[in-house]
């Protein structure tokens, strides 16, 4: 859990089979948790723990925020499902109700965020290429939020060096953490988002909510923002 100030009274009441292991960028340090200077958002905590860990993760490890809810509200029915031996995960899931895409420049999200008051321009091409080391997509289908489950298996299948590249661009470059929430399924090396699910769509709801439909209900309609 990538924590910043947040309440974490909700971890009570994650199973007794799933292990909590917090990295704290701010706030009082709770007496477990794993102090992390307070950089690179929470992509860099994620990578922190994957590079540390790389020879000892766990066999299902569920990347999470402070406060997850508001991308992922089915987070307590995930963890007791994977708890219970219920939620099978052989590679990578993303973790949230929004499929979104963008561009490789941010223009179609980014650029128009409410907390981008400059409106600069998302250098995921230019982030692209320095990890991966090949030209970037023209798009990029994702699960907002940042959060998602992975095998140990799955991760191990890119070198330590990658992780520890990726973990040194969270540092350097200012914008890495948006760049990576686009890309966290290609960090693993697999594609979490089907063409099957988007049905040519750039936005989709997967839960019901007020003046939207979810995805495979009867009446739904596209969902294009």
């Amino acid at each position: 859990m990538a924590r910043y100030r947040e309440d974490l009274a909700w971890t009570r009441n994650v199973p007794a089979g799933v292990r909590v292991t917090v990295y704290n960028k701010g706030g009082p340090l709770p007496l477990t948790a794993t102090p992390l200077p307070n950089i690179g958002r929470e992509a860099h905590t994620y990578l922190q723990h994957i590079v540390s860990r790389y020879d000892s993760l766990a066999p299902l490890t569920v990347f999470a925020q402070g406060r997850p809810f508001d991308h992922a509200p089915d987070l307590h029915r995930v963890l007791r499902a994977a708890a219970d031996g219920a939620l099978t995960v052989s590679d990578f899931k993303w973790l949230g109700f929004l499929v979104d895409t963008d561009d490789r420049r941010g223009r179609r999200l980014f650029v128009p965020w409410s907390k981008n008051v400059t409106r600069e321009e998302l250098p995921l091409d230019e982030f692209y290429e320095k990890l991966f080391g090949q030209p970037s997509p023209e798009t990029f289908r994702f699960h907002g939020g940042a959060q998602f489950i992975v095998s140990a298996g799955c991760a191990r299948r890119r070198p330590l060096e990658f992780y520890q590249r990726a973990l040194a661009l969270t540092v350097s470059e200012p914008l890495a953490a948006h760049c990576l929430e686009r890309v966290w399924d290609q960090i693993f090396n697999v594609s979490g988002v089907s063409e099957e699910l988007m049905q040519g769509r750039e936005t989709v709801y997967l839960k019901k909510i007020k003046g939207r439909k979810a995805a495979g209900d009867p009446s739904d309609k596209l969902l294009n923002d």
